[in-house]
């Protein structure tokens, strides 16, 4: 394709994807691949930087997480699906990319001190962690990514490693590695269903993408509205709702969507009957998703099959950037 530009995203294997990761990432992951050249990542030994107890966690949820890729529209003819780990070339890069970022920078990068507050490591951070940043650098220009897509908490790691990518050209001379450009969601964030500012797997405020029919009634029927929304006929926020916001990324029919709006605003709505059309609108848009889920499902084999195929192109593109950094570097010995 002329002029395609090179796409790398991915997640960690640490749980099933939730509707927050399709608005946040994964529907324009299946728009991008249809016009850029596109790597999708499960990044496994990142997952391991706070989960290094858990690695049969790991392990189970890098099926699940390709299972939710599948069953989204990634197709793995087009993008090209892999496990970081199996990707050697990676590490390689980490430890050369270690010497061109000092301490002091990664301890002052904006979504590393709010991951270890989140956290609360206080003074006992996993240095994998730590260097998280320059392993995330790694993955980015092993396949000379143009584009990077990531919500607003991701854009200091990729600013980490446009600094990394500048320093290395300039310092030995060399073109060698791309400064990749971020590409925003057009809903930033998916609150949870409890209201928080964030939808998460670890705060239990989630609708899968895999949920079944019932549950998914469950979270909606518990979903946070407007506290102050006592009584039917008083009137209600539409701006801060979770049950809007949802409605106005799922929702198909605009107008009824503002109509009710209007209604909830001058009162006479009640929150049940919102929290009603909402479960229709995402059960219409679950349905397709769970069903090809279930299908791909059935035969995991394949699925790793396809993985490993994946791989084995991540593999040959990734090495050919390392060969690349190895000359710059003058490491070209053999």
């Amino acid at each position: 394709m002329k002029n395609q530009k090179i796409v790398l995203t991915g997640d960690r294997p640490t749980g099933k994807l939730h509707l927050g990761h399709y608005v946040g990432s994964l529907a324009s992951r299946v728009r991008l691949q249809t016009e850029h050249r596109t790597f999708i990542m499960i990044a496994d030994v990142q997952a391991l930087t706070d989960h290094a107890d858990q690695p049969e966690k790991v392990r189970e949820n890098v099926i699940e997480v390709a299972l939710d890729y599948l069953a989204v529209g990634i197709d793995p003819d087009v993008a090209t699906i892999f496990i970081q780990s199996k990707v050697p070339a990676l590490f390689e890069l980490t430890v050369y990319y270690l010497n061109l970022v000092t301490w002091n920078r990664l301890k002052h990068n904006p979504t590393v001190k709010l991951e270890i507050q989140q956290k609360g490591y206080g003074e006992e951070v996993p240095a994998g962690f730590m260097v998280y940043p320059i392993s995330q650098a790694a993955d980015i220009t092993a396949f000379k990514a143009d584009l990077v897509p990531v919500g607003d908490d991701q854009i200091p790691m990729i600013e980490q490693t446009v600094e990394i990518v500048r320093k290395f050209n300039r310092l030995y001379r060399t073109d060698v590695l791309v400064e990749p450009a971020v590409v925003t969601p057009t809903i930033a964030r998916l609150p949870g269903i409890d209201g928080r500012a964030k939808m998460s797997k670890s705060l239990n405020n989630a609708i899968f993408l895999g949920d079944p029919v019932d549950e998914v009634s469950k979270k909606v029927k518990r979903m946070y509205t407007d506290p102050g929304h006592l009584r039917v006929e008083d009137s209600g926020k539409v701006e801060g709702n979770p049950v809007f916001t949802y409605l106005d990324a799922f929702g198909k029919d605009l107008v009824k969507i503002d109509e009710l709006k209007a209604h909830y605003r001058r009162g006479g709505l009640g929150d049940t009957v919102v929290k009603q059309y909402l479960l229709e609108a995402l059960l219409e848009f679950l349905e397709p998703i769970r069903k090809k889920r279930e299908k791909f499902s059935k035969d995991p084999q394949k699925v790793m099959k396809m993985l490993a195929a994946g791989t084995e192109v991540a593999n040959k593109k990734a090495n050919e950037t390392l060969w690349e950094v190895r000359k710059a570097m003058k490491l070209d010995y053999l």
